[in-house]
């Protein structure tokens, strides 16, 4: 594999998304090195704070693979940044990765830790107020990443993977779950035991609660 595109975004105005009515969702390739921090692409911005950044949620990666199903489903090319990822890689089908797999681009490394879930921004970027339903349904969601070793990127750079050594969760699992109110207390406690990120692992606490709280009896620790 390798980046495709390194995709950056000025804050913009956007209708029909978020209360602030801005975005950094516009993303666009850059030329030459950008270096890439524990928060993110340097020159990239994040507007919606409550929801989308911090260091668990620093860089969100989409595949070359999905987007060539995303053009023959909508029957027009769309160019790299057009869901609003940071980096475009080729042969990376995002559904398959697991929580904790590890990019390694150039000097910097990445580690996966929530798919990304569909919100109203995406529905007004592509201009469909039904488009997170569809994005729902086709499951690409493409993934979020935690920056492990910061570094400068750049497009052409080789990305290398290295697959996480514990439990399997994919991303499309944990997407498929994101909408299912009826997830086993196993499959909580499962998904519980992998490195998500921050919000990811709230949301899932938060089902555990509401569980056990119905009566389910709490695992012997």
């Amino acid at each position: 594999m390798h980046l495709l595109s390194v995709n950056v975004g000025i804050e913009s105005p956007i209708e029909g998304a978020g209360k602030s009515r801005k975005t950094g969702i516009f993303k666009r390739g850059v030329d030459g090195p950008v270096a890439l921090t524990l928060l993110g692409l340097a020159g990239d911005t994040i507007s919606d704070t409550e929801n989308h950044g911090g260091v668990d949620q620093a860089v969100y990666v989409y595949g070359a693979p999905d987007y060539s199903w995303w053009s023959k489903e909508l029957g027009r090319e769309l160019p790299p940044g057009t869901f609003g990822e940071n980096l475009t890689v080729s042969g990376l089908g995002s559904a398959e990765r697991c929580i904790g797999d590890r990019f390694l681009v150039g000097a910097a490394i990445l580690e996966v830790t929530a798919p990304r879930i569909p919100c109203s921004t995406l529905n007004a970027r592509m201009e469909d107020r039904m488009f997170a339903k569809r994005f729902m349904r086709a499951e690409r969601p493409g993934l979020y990443c935690r920056v492990v070793r910061g570094g400068e990127v750049r497009a052409g750079d080789a990305v290398e993977l290295e697959r996480y050594g514990g439990e399997k969760v994919r991303a499309v699992e944990l997407f498929r779950d994101f909408f299912d109110t009826e997830t086993a207390e196993s499959t909580l406690r499962r998904h519980l035991s992998v490195p998500l990120a921050v919000r990811a692992r709230a949301h899932k606490e938060k089902q555990l609660e509401r569980l056990l709280a119905r009566g389910a009896r709490p695992r012997a620790v």
